[in-house]
C-alpha cells in the first residue's frame, strides 16, 4: 500500500484497527511513534547495486488503555511528514513489536488494516545458480513422454 492509498482509506474511516498475520489484533490503544523515510542502498549477492525507499510507520502500545488515535490524526501526521521531511507516495512498511521489532507490509481488507508478513529472497538467483521453479514433472515421475516436457 502506498501513502496516497492509506490517506484515501483513512478519510473514509471512523476508527483504525490493525490485525497481525497470526490473526491477533494490535491493541486499539496503539500509538504511531514514528513516520519516516527508510532509504536502503545495498549490493545483492550477484553484485548488483540496489536502492530502495519506503515510508515507515512504527506502531507501539503503552499502558494508556484509553488512548485511541483517530484517522484524521494519522492523516495530519502524514501531512506533516510530507511537508517537513519530503515524504512522497512511497510503499508503506510497518514496524511493530513482537519477539523483536517485526517488519510488515500493509493491506486493507474489509474495513481493517492487515499487517502482512514479509520474506527475504535471493535477488540474483540467476547469478547464484538457483534454478527457477518450474511446473515440469519431476525426474522421478513414472511416466515420460514427449508431451510431458521431461524428456
Amino acid at each position: 500500500m502506498k501513502i496516497s492509498e492509506i490517506k484515501n482509506i483513512l478519510k473514509q474511516l471512523k476508527e483504525v484497527s490493525f490485525i497481525l498475520p497470526n490473526g491477533k489484533h494490535v491493541p486499539p490503544h496503539f500509538h504511531i511513534t514514528e513516520l519516516g523515510i527508510i532509504s536502503k542502498e545495498y549490493i545483492d549477492c550477484g553484485g548488483t547495486i540496489r536502492k530502495d525507499k519506503t515510508a515507515n510507520f512504527q506502531l507501539w502500545t503503552a499502558d494508556d488503555l484509553d488512548h485511541r488515535i483517530e484517522p484524521e490524526k494519522i492523516i495530519d501526521i502524514i501531512d506533516i511528514a510530507e511537508n517537513s521531511i519530503g515524504l512522497s507516495d512511497l510503499e508503506i512498511e510497518v514496524e511493530y513489536q513482537s519477539e523483536t521489532i517485526g517488519k510488515y507490509g500493509l493491506q486493507f481488507v474489509e474495513g481493517t488494516f492487515h499487517l502482512s508478513s514479509t520474506q527475504t529472497d535471493c535477488l540474483a538467483k540467476d547469478k547464484c545458480g538457483i534454478p527457477e521453479k518450474t511446473d515440469l514433472p519431476s525426474a522421478t515421475s513414472s511416466c515420460c513422454s514427449p508431451t510431458t516436457g521431461c524428456c
